[in-house]
């Protein structure tokens, strides 16, 4: 019943294909079957705590300022080798933002003078230029993305420069390519729609948060649902293939009421995707989330109403949940990804293509190149002049060691499928797994007596309860967390 804790939610159904693997048609996992499993408030809060969102294993608190331009360009050269010349992923950071938004956590730059824009796209061009002289031609794209900061911030001009500059040096392809872009309604007309799809764009990610006016005023952010309406319109009449909409709960003057209401109206609105984040409060790390009146936030149990209520209310409109606050269409990409077996996890998210290396470019972006991760400078005044004079504007990054190999195996598994195989793994990595991660198991236990899960010498199945908690059981095998290699981070909670 609604208020008491008790939510139904649809999951994927993994039974034909465990069957095939192991002939074993009674151990199914809850990840993959439709039911309505009851959800205690008090296991919620028992499990609460904070730690990574997992978009990578080990988390960007752990990559080294050792790590520089001279290892970054080594391991590119290495991706182009035989069997490990992958595909690409493409991401560009666009930092600018006329107004800001109080829960912001992004690196960004705000400013009402667009003009500036413009030696930040001469500057991501010429990174352009010098990321694709690491890597063979010939390697399609096959996803590319625009995020921010508001990338609709651009020019028409020089969007249209970014594109060109992108297909002079990289091989796009045509709409079988995934990619996307990031728009605020605010900062789009139906023209604006029109020339991203133009410029090959064929997915949106619009920023919606919450519908409710007062919500709005409280995180400045004032968005109509005309303009939402109107972009989600024009994309469609343009024939973009799928649309994103981000909410958030959690935020000031929230309530189970009042974002019920939102989600009357973004269902009607009918995205194909939908990212549902947790607000997370940490304005001593965060300092514009200082402006935020503490005392306007939902309480415990109002925020964990909302989510109840959030995944009632989509689910029973037909929507899938995908996991880590992410719905889908039972059609869209991500829910059959998630039926195949994959699905995948980057820093953008839940992604439907596992085999590709990410060369990400503009300031604090992330790249993931065979076993490594880099990520560019933070601020402008380091970018400028790093790439003006022919360098990789690497500031820090990590070569993936054995152990990190494995437990990032171990993490995404349970994190994009609820299930992992152990079979496989100790064939992979030349382990015992019960010997290796023997800690690690007898933690388990407590998660397995309160229905999180379920294990055995043969795998590790997530039920759908534990869907909900799926980053704390990932927790479990984070090397990182605990000991002297904690360096102290600050992480969102769970919940």
């Amino acid at each position: 019943p609604r208020g008491q804790g008790a939510i139904r939610v649809e999951v994927l159904s993994e039974r034909a294909e465990m069957e095939a693997v192991d002939g074993n048609p009674s151990g199914t996992s809850d990840f993959g079957s439709a039911r309505v499993p009851a959800f205690e408030v008090g296991l919620i809060r028992r499990y609460d705590r904070s730690g990574p969102r997992y978009t990578s294993y080990p988390p960007v608190t752990q990559f080294d300022e050792e790590f520089g331009e001279a290892d970054y360009r080594s391991l590119a050269g290495l991706s182009n080798r035989g069997e490990n010349a992958r595909p690409l992923s493409l991401y560009f950071h666009l930092p600018f933002c006329d107004t800001v938004c109080f829960y912001c956590a992004c690196n960004k730059i705000i400013t009402a003078n667009h003009r500036h824009a413009g030696p930040y796209v001469d500057h991501l061009c010429r990174e352009i230029a010098l990321q694709s002289e690491l890597f063979d031609a010939g390697r399609p794209v096959e996803q590319l993305h625009w995020g921010g900061g508001t990338p609709t911030f651009l020019s028409a001009e020089d969007m249209r420069r970014l594109m060109a500059c992108t297909r002079e040096h990289f091989e796009l392809l045509d709409d079988s390519g995934e990619y996307s872009v990031e728009v605020d309604p605010r900062a789009a007309t139906g023209e604006t729609i029109e020339l991203l799809r133009e410029l090959g764009f064929n997915r949106l990610s619009v920023g919606v948060q919450d519908f409710d006016p007062a919500v709005q005023r409280a995180v400045n952010r004032i968005q109509s649902e005309h303009q939402t309406r109107a972009v989600i319109e024009a994309a469609r009449l343009n024939g973009f293939g799928s649309i994103n909409f981000d909410l958030i709960y959690g935020l000031p003057r929230q309530s189970v009421r009042s974002f019920s209401e939102t989600l009357e109206r973004v269902i009607e609105l009918a995205p194909d995707r939908l990212s549902v984040f947790n607000y997370a409060h940490l304005p001593q790390r965060f300092k514009v989330q200082r402006q935020i009146d503490e005392s306007e936030l939902p309480s415990p149990d109002e925020k964990l109403g909302i989510l109840s209520m959030t995944m009632e209310r989509l689910v029973d409109a037909g929507y899938v949940y995908i996991g880590m606050d992410h719905f889908a269409r039972p059609e869209d990409e991500l829910a059959v990804a998630q039926r195949n077996r994959t699905l995948h996890r980057n820093f953008q998210g839940y992604t439907t293509h596992a085999d590709c290396d990410l060369v990400a470019m503009g300031i604090t972006a992330i790249s993931a190149i065979g076993d490594s991760y880099c990520q560019n400078v933070r601020s402008i005044d380091e970018y400028y002049p790093s790439v003006a004079a022919g360098r990789i504007p690497v500031a820090r990054g990590r070569r993936l060691s054995p152990d990190d190999l494995l437990r990032r195996e171990v993490i995404m598994s349970l994190i994009c499928h609820g299930r992992l195989l152990v079979a496989p793994v100790e064939a992979r990595h030349g382990i015992r797994f019960e010997r290796y991660f023997e800690p690690e198991l007898a933690s388990l236990e407590r998660m397995a007596d309160d229905g999180l899960l379920r294990f055995d010498s043969n795998r590790i199945e997530i039920t759908a309860p534990g869907m909900f908690l799926v980053r704390n059981i990932c927790m479990v095998f984070d090397a990182y967390l605990e000991g002297p290699s904690r360096t102290g981070a600050t992480y969102s909670r769970a919940i």
